[in-house]
């Protein structure tokens, strides 16, 4: 199957991680869309998982959706463990289903992870944007906090 772009032109582009990881620090959720079968993925991709078409749109998603899935999770990522997570002070990280229909994973914030069965699927969420410094560098992480 032939791209419609040349990989150089995708690679300069902003379907990368890279490009994610720069909106979020200006506090933009991103995504991309596909121009053939409307499918949205969060974070963009430069292919659409469900088509293969390469005919992709940058969109900025809202913010907002509900929990779809969750853990609570004592024995984190070296990233987490750096924050100072642990077993006595743990985290939850989900999937969100964005009102625009992508799911996306992050960690919730806004729930009592010491009680993780009053967490409740369907929670509607907002995004809220995590600044923490890892390795000397200041950095922008993807969170959801649970509204009452």
């Amino acid at each position: 199957m032939a791209l419609d772009r040349k990989f150089s032109e995708v690679a300069e582009n902003e379907f990368y991680s890279s490009a994610y990881h720069r909106f979020l620090g200006e506090k933009k959720l991103k995504g991309s869309k596909c121009e053939n079968c409307g499918h949205i993925s969060v974070p963009p991709q430069p292919v659409c998982p469900e088509c293969q078409g390469s005919k992709m749109e940058l969109v900025e998603m809202k913010g907002k959706g509900k929990l779809a899935a969750y853990t609570v999770i004592a024995v984190g990522a070296p990233l987490m463990v750096e924050e100072g997570f642990n077993r006595e002070y743990q985290y939850c990280s989900g999937v969100v289903e964005l009102e625009e229909g992508a799911k996306v994973t992050a960690r919730i914030l806004g729930v009592d992870v010491t009680e993780p069965e009053r967490i409740k699927i369907g929670t509607p969420v907002v995004v809220e944007y995590v600044e923490a410094t890892h390795g000397g560098e200041k950095k922008t992480f993807l969170a959801f906090r649970a509204l009452p």
